[in-house]
């Protein structure tokens, strides 16, 4: 399998802001030549955006719009002008995919709707990003990743403690958005494999919606199965399930958490307490083995909690090097983009920016032939359209007579 196993594959893509818009920046990593169409004179709405959640321009690298639109090339076309229409037609019969993120309505009136693109090309797969769905009452509603992923998908409960007295927001600027930008791009994938083997070009649906419950569905297979409905638990420094000391969240002495999760406490009990500078507890009857481990759980955690709050996260960190059970460091952003695995496997890449400087961005998860990605900046506005006109065959005379129309940039 090549490591860009998407390279061959066409995308055209007339959509706006993250979701959706990731869906192509995951495929152009895979090796996708992936063509974004902005609107003439007024581009992607997103780019109209300031210092939403701190991702302004950062010397003009603006990671808002390098996030979703790397890699890819842009093309400015105001498609309410029946000039610009033809030249997206142009760039569609020469596609294997279709994506929008684009309203039903607006749809219809830009002649961008199922029907329009597979009349100019049969064979394409075409992609739908909605915030709710395409069928029942509110089909025809927009929505972002903050009210309908994270708040109507169950993630805001599912993370608030029921004494907060608020509700939990959703951890950072396009977190939904990301996630299902994601799953586009899988199915994307899916029915691109589905057309090499039947012939068959698919329509692909992902909402933000269905998205976010299936981030929840165990917790929603659980209620809707006549179980608890989950919410978030009060902070605690230790166990997070009854029974096992093995399992949660712990301080340590500068304020900073590690999150043990040794799902067999018998096992990992032993090498643990080596580990913490407990070797007594080894030996101590209450903790003989799993079944008085688990009965006396809370004598454990309460010693757990006490060595571990003796020390800096940064002391543990190294200690657990050599850990055989499972735990993780509670880290900010900053940390997990210098996490020494993350770099080890290659998933923060370095991008130039527009004026040749240096830059990081994080990388799609998956990898092909053990190869990390190789992202390339973002376009800048429309910035490769008279490339593109090129290479449909257009003339400088032409190309200028279309500018001329407002038809594009």
């Amino acid at each position: 399998m090549p490591s860009r196993p998407m390279s061959g594959v066409r995308v055209v893509e007339v959509a706006q802001f993250t979701y959706v818009p990731v869906a192509g920046a995951v495929l152009a990593d895979w090796g996708a030549d992936v063509i974004k169409v902005e609107h003439a004179v007024h581009g992607d709405a997103q780019r109209g955006l300031r210092n939403l959640g701190g991702t302004d321009a950062i010397g003009g690298f603006a990671p808002l719009m390098e996030h979703p639109n790397r890699s890819k090339r842009g093309i400015g076309l105001a498609l309410e002008k029946p000039e610009a229409r033809e030249v997206l037609y142009e760039i569609v019969r020469r596609s294997d995919v279709f994506v929008t993120n684009f309203l039903a309505d607006a749809r219809k009136r830009l002649g961008i709707d199922v029907d329009d693109i597979r009349a100019i090309n049969p064979d394409i797969i075409y992609v739908r990003g909605t915030a709710l769905g395409v069928r029942g009452p509110e089909a025809d509603k927009g929505g972002y990743d903050s009210p309908t992923f994270w708040s109507r998908g169950g993630s805001a409960v599912g993370a608030t403690p029921a004494s907060l007295g608020g509700v939990v927001a959703q951890p950072g600027p396009a977190w939904g958005d990301t996630l299902g930008g994601m799953n586009i791009a899988g199915g994307i994938a899916a029915a691109l494999f589905a057309r090499a083997q039947t012939g068959e070009p698919s329509i692909v649906d992902v909402s933000l919606l269905a998205s976010g419950a299936w981030a929840n569905a165990l917790s929603v297979d659980i209620a809707l199965n006549g179980g608890p409905i989950a919410e978030g638990a009060d902070p605690v420094n230790g166990p997070a399930i009854p029974g096992n000391p093995l399992v949660g969240l712990y301080e340590t002495s500068d304020g900073r958490h590690v999150n043990l999760c040794m799902l067999q406490p018998g096992r990992y009990w032993p090498d643990f307490c080596r580990h913490i500078d407990r070797e007594d507890l080894i030996a101590d009857p209450r903790f003989a083995d799993a079944e008085a481990l688990m009965t006396n759980w809370e004598s454990a955690s309460e010693a757990v909690a006490q060595a571990l709050g003796q020390q800096t996260l940064a002391f543990w960190t190294k200690r657990f090097e050599t850990l055989e059970g499972q735990w993780g460091a509670v880290q900010n952003a900053l940390e997990v983009g210098n996490d020494v695995m993350l770099r080890a496997n290659g998933y923060v890449a370095t991008v130039l920016d527009v004026d040749g400087q240096s830059r990081e961005l994080v990388t799609s998860p998956v990898q092909f032939d053990e190869t990390p990605a190789t992202p390339g900046r973002a376009p800048q506005f429309a910035e490769h359209t008279d490339e593109i006109l090129k290479q449909l065959g257009l003339g400088d005379e032409k190309i200028i007579d279309l500018k001329v129309a407002g038809a594009v940039t």
